[in-house]
C-alpha cells in the first residue's frame, strides 16, 4: 500500500516542495512524517475520511512544509498556491489531524520524562488485556499495580497540563 502512495502521490508533492524552496530530500521527509502521522492517527482514533485520500494527503503535505518552513524563517520563501482548491471540510480534517499529531508528540515528550518504573506499568497497562496481567508480568499485586497506576496516570496528567504546549491546545 505504501508503494501505491508514494508512486501515485509523491510526484505531486515534490513538484510542490521543490517550488516552494524545498528539495526532493525535503519532500522525503515530509512524505514520511505524514505518512506516520496518517497511520497513528487511523491506529488510535480510527481516521475514516470524507474527502479523497489524493486531497487529504496533499494538504497535509502541504501545511507540513509549510510549518517546516516557518521554523527555519531565515530563508525566502515563495509559495504557489493555485496547486490544488480544498473544500472546508478537508482542511478541518487536516487541522485535526495536525492537533492530534501536536498532542501525540506532547504525550510522547511527556511519557519519556516519567521514571522507568512508571513507563513500564504503562506500557504493560496498554498492551495487557487486565491489570491482573500486569500484576502477574511485573511480579506484585494486583492493589500495588492499580495504586502505582493511578499515580502514574496522575503525574503524567499533571506533566502535561502544566506544559505551555498543552496550554496552547486549550486556546
Amino acid at each position: 500500500m505504501i508503494q501505491v502512495i508514494y508512486k501515485k502521490f509523491a510526484p505531486k508533492i515534490k513538484n510542490y516542495i521543490r517550488n516552494n524552496s524545498g528539495n526532493d530530500d525535503d519532500a522525503q521527509d515530509i512524505i514520511q512524517e505524514v505518512l506516520i502521522i496518517i497511520y497513528n492517527q487511523a491506529k488510535t482514533t480510527g481516521l475514516k475520511l470524507t474527502c479523497p485520500f489524493e486531497a487529504y494527503f496533499f494538504l497535509l503535505c502541504k501545511r507540513r512544509w509549510l510549518n517546516e518552513l516557518k521554523k527555519q524563517a531565515n530563508k525566502k520563501v515563495t509559495i504557489s498556491e493555485n496547486l490544488v482548491s480544498i473544500d472546508e471540510p478537508v482542511q478541518d480534517m487536516v487541522f485535526q489531524t495536525e492537533v492530534f499529531d501536536e498532542k501525540q508528540s506532547l504525550f510522547d515528550e511527556m511519557f519519556q520524562k516519567l521514571g522507568e518504573k512508571c513507563q513500564e506499568l504503562l506500557k504493560l497497562s496498554f498492551v495487557s488485556k487486565t491489570m491482573e496481567d500486569v500484576a502477574e508480568k511485573l511480579n506484585v499485586t494486583y492493589g500495588y499495580v492499580r495504586k502505582k497506576k493511578s499515580l502514574c496516570t496522575g503525574q503524567l496528567s499533571e506533566m502535561i497540563q502544566q506544559s505551555n504546549r498543552y496550554k496552547s491546545f486549550k486556546n
